[in-house]
């Protein structure tokens, strides 16, 4: 099919996205120029000035900026990227923190209050070690020009102790420094918006909160039956309500992107897995851990807007139908 739209987009480096920025995978009926970043500058940029017609998204800031009447952009439920987010948790070794409970009355970092990472690292905090976001003093590194908030008028939900850290210091020092106890987060590759370098996960001061991070994700997902999920894809609300089709022929193309992905790993164990010697993999291989499309996602995606509701963030719990796109509700 000859491409009848010339469309601009953005997408973060990663296993499910590789094969579309090479150009291994590419949308059928348009042409798309991709432009590869950080996602906190790509949200940023995204939030701020618009620059893409397609893009991941951090999914809190849309929460957010539908809930304020922003109504630019339409998701396909696709879902990059998912991590048992409050397992990233780091704190000093002599802050007294040995328990997620110890984090009571801590300063703690986070990159930005708002995005999605920190929204799934509190609602675990409150609801499996019933550790409030008002019972922690918050330090946010973004300020506000350079922050996705700044982009969608966030202010500190009530009862929320929140400053900035100055110019002048990040997250990175402020923990090395002793100025910070923990941080819920740490980023700290090279981008526009984050400030944080050093690398506190070889600094022998500092540790992760969990210390078998893999034994915390285990018993979390089966308390919980949830992995959660951070970025979502969004299209420009004009061309998906001018050019339905766009929408659909860009959820087709990030699945076929990830079966390329499996296809890959398929063949390069195959030699193995004739020989018998990794059937754990092969059988692996039959499930799905990043599930698309809102059928078997539902309850994470509402887990989520639910805890930006809790915590402030949204004055209301948003629906899924005010965010992904018509066509895309029964996929």
């Amino acid at each position: 099919m000859t491409a009848v739209l010339e469309l601009a987009g953005s997408l973060t480096a990663g296993p499910m996205t590789e094969p579309i920025l090479s150009g291994e995978v590419v949308p059928q009926g348009m042409s798309v120029t991709w432009t590869k970043l950080h996602p906190s500058e790509m949200f940023w940029r995204q939030l701020r000035f618009a620059e893409f017609d397609v893009s991941e998204l951090s999914l809190s800031s849309l929460l957010i900026a539908i809930d304020r009447g922003d109504d630019r952009w339409m998701a396909i439920p696709v879902f990059t990227t998912r991590e048992f987010f409050h397992t990233w948790i780091l704190v000093r070794e002599d802050a007294g923190i040995d328990t997620p409970a110890d984090l009571s009355s801590k300063r703690v970092g986070v990159p930005e209050y708002q995005q999605t990472a920190a929204v799934w690292a509190r609602g675990a905090l409150e609801h499996e070690f019933q550790v409030r976001p008002s019972d922690v003093e918050w330090f946010m590194e973004r300020p506000p020009q350079l922050s996705h908030g700044g982009a969608t008028g966030f202010v500190a939900p009530d009862g929320v102790r929140l400053s900035y850290l100055g110019p002048d210091s990040d997250i990175g020092t402020a923990m090395l420094s002793g100025a910070l106890d923990a941080t819920l987060l740490y980023l700290r590759d090279p981008n526009l918006v984050d400030r944080s370098r050093v690398d506190l996960e070889a600094d022998p001061r500092v540790r992760p909160l969990f210390r078998d991070r893999r034994a915390e994700g285990v018993r979390y997902f089966r308390t919980t039956g949830l992995l959660p999920v951070n970025h979502t894809v969004v299209v420009r609300r004009e061309i998906a309500e001018r050019h339905p089709w766009v929408v659909l022929n860009l959820y087709d193309m990030f699945v076929d992107a990830k079966r390329a992905v499996i296809s890959k790993v398929r063949s390069s164990i195959a030699p193995w897995s004739a020989l018998g010697l990794i059937d754990r993999a092969e059988r692996a291989l039959e499930t799905d851990p990043r599930p698309y499309g809102l059928g078997r996602q539902a309850a994470v995606l509402e887990t989520l807007a639910r805890y930006s509701h809790e915590q402030g963030l949204t004055s209301r719990q948003i629906r899924l139908d005010e965010v992904f796109a018509p066509c895309t509700l029964e996929l």
